[in-house]
């Protein structure tokens, strides 16, 4: 195990720009309006050369009430499992009530406590750190976590209180390709939070009864029948239209960015109201980045039989442009389909790594390409020779032939249906390149042998003559 070292503070402190600096990342949201960050977000940083985990948490406020009292139980479960603790106070702020509040619950804690005195960039040090003496907390640490100053002072005093005889880290380069990282995407309040808490077992994300809960992109691993997955909670994604806030617009590049990410992406459906505009916006986010795809629709235990006939045929008539990607009815409240999710993710994932020899390829092109071709263009038609594997994840196939810049989109996708059928892919796409074979005449001039050059010129004469 890890050292662990908690960020703790009230809210605005530049907690999260300090996470971010230790790590070397941009994790963790940053936006100067206070109550940004919500749940735990974890990061590895080093101390010397011994890594160790960072945690950021939310702002400690006093008399917590909704969002902001579930805020606060995430930074306590922090509290809990860190090894050391670093205070993060304001200089800009200087004293304040709260911060004393929160140096009494640390020290009920009993963990060891490092006070951090954040922002100090532009002030005299020993000046910016006095007032924080009367915290009893020890000697305060001046930083400027934006500006990264005072960072080397603050490891190096952090040394002293976590176990160093740690193991070191592990080189992760081969086992990261058995981590199937899952990014589980939707519209706001249609319950991905729940779903990861539900996969975890345990209350990892806040969740609430209120659309934006979730900001940050929260990286969380587990380990289910013997198989390893990164979990990506991501924030609900609205019509851009709609998003106005800041925040909520760095919260969305985030989300899309966790696509990219992502080896599989759950696309999360409110069974309740079907498949709505926003959610085929987002799977096309999904689409153009080439993810492993399963639809799962959530809450589907509180539909009546009819409204749930009715969801299916909608769905069936609205996703025939992706008839490849499973859908699963879940009920990530109470856990049922919990476990058929899975395996449709791992079935997508198998899919998008398949390795498919040439051979095959090439046979499954040959009768494609026999039971139905190309339409003419100009008099000519496209000639398909023969196909190789271009990638994995998704699938990537590279056609060789002639005149494939006139095969029109239409082929392609019934191209892409055919190597999907033939070799059973599921829950991924398909991507099909063509590559025109070069001309070996091209470039080449026809040099005239002697008797080639005199029988020219005879048939010139001739010509000539009968004019």
């Amino acid at each position: 195990m890890l050292p662990v070292i908690a960020i703790v503070g009230r809210p605005n402190v530049g907690k999260s720009t300090l996470f971010n600096a230790l790590t070397r990342t941009r994790d963790a949201l940053v936006a100067n309006i206070p109550g940004v960050t919500r749940d735990r977000q974890y990061g590895i940083a080093r101390v010397g050369s011994t890594p160790c985990v960072v945690v950021d948490t939310g702002g400690l406020v006093s008399q917590a009430e909704g969002i902001e009292f579930l805020t606060a139980r995430q930074v306590h479960q922090a509290i809990e499992e860190a090894h050391l603790v670093c205070f993060v106070v304001s200089a800009r702020d200087g004293l304040m009530a709260e911060d004393r509040e929160i140096a009494a619950v640390l020290r009920k804690s009993g963990k060891p406590v490092l006070l951090v005195v954040n922002k100090i960039d532009g002030m005299d040090p020993g000046t910016a750190t006095t007032d924080f003496d009367s915290l009893g907390m020890g000697a305060p640490i001046g930083i400027s976590a934006e500006h990264r100053q005072g960072l080397d002072d603050l490891m190096e005093e952090s040394a002293e209180f976590l176990p160093m005889d740690s193991p070191a880290e592990s080189d992760d380069e081969g086992e990261d390709d058995k981590i199937l990282r899952l990014a589980i995407v939707g519209r706001p309040n249609v319950g991905k939070s729940t779903l990861v808490n539900r996969l975890l077992g345990e209350e990892r994300v806040l969740t609430y009864d209120l659309p934006g809960t979730t900001r940050d992109t929260i990286s969380t691993r587990m380990e289910r029948d013997g198989q390893q997955y990164e979990l990506l909670d991501t924030a609900g994604v609205r019509r851009r239209a709609k998003v106005t806030d800041a925040v909520e617009k760095f919260s969305t590049i985030k989300a899309l960015q966790a696509i990219g990410y992502a080896h599989v992406s759950v696309l999360m459906l409110d069974a309740r109201d079907g498949l709505t505009d926003q959610d085929t916006t987002l799977l096309g986010h999904i689409l153009e980045q080439g993810r492993a795809l399963v639809i799962a629709l959530n809450k589907w235990d509180g539909l009546d039989p009819e409204h749930r006939l009715h969801v299916k045929s909608e769905l069936e008539r609205r996703l025939t442009f992706v008839p490849w990607a499973r859908r699963v009815t879940i009920s990530a409240l109470h856990g049922s389909g919990i476990q058929e999710l899975l395996d449709a993710v791992c079935e997508a994932w198998r899919s998008a790594r398949l390795e498919i020899s040439t051979p095959q390829l090439s046979r499954v092109l040959t009768r494609a390409f026999e039971a139905h071709q190309p339409p003419m263009k100009l008099g000519h038609t496209a000639r398909l020779r023969y196909a190789h594997s271009g990638g994995k994840m998704p699938p990537r196939i590279v056609i060789h032939g002639s005149r494939t810049d006139t095969i029109p989109e239409s082929y392609t996708r019934y191209l892409a249906g055919c190597f999907i059928k033939a070799f059973k892919l599921k829950g991924t796409p398909v991507v099909i390149e063509y590559r025109n074979s070069a001309n070996p005449f091209k470039g080449k001039k026809n040099v005239l042998t002697k008797r080639q050059r005199e029988k020219r010129q005879r048939l010139k004469k001739f010509v000539a003559k009968k004019r």
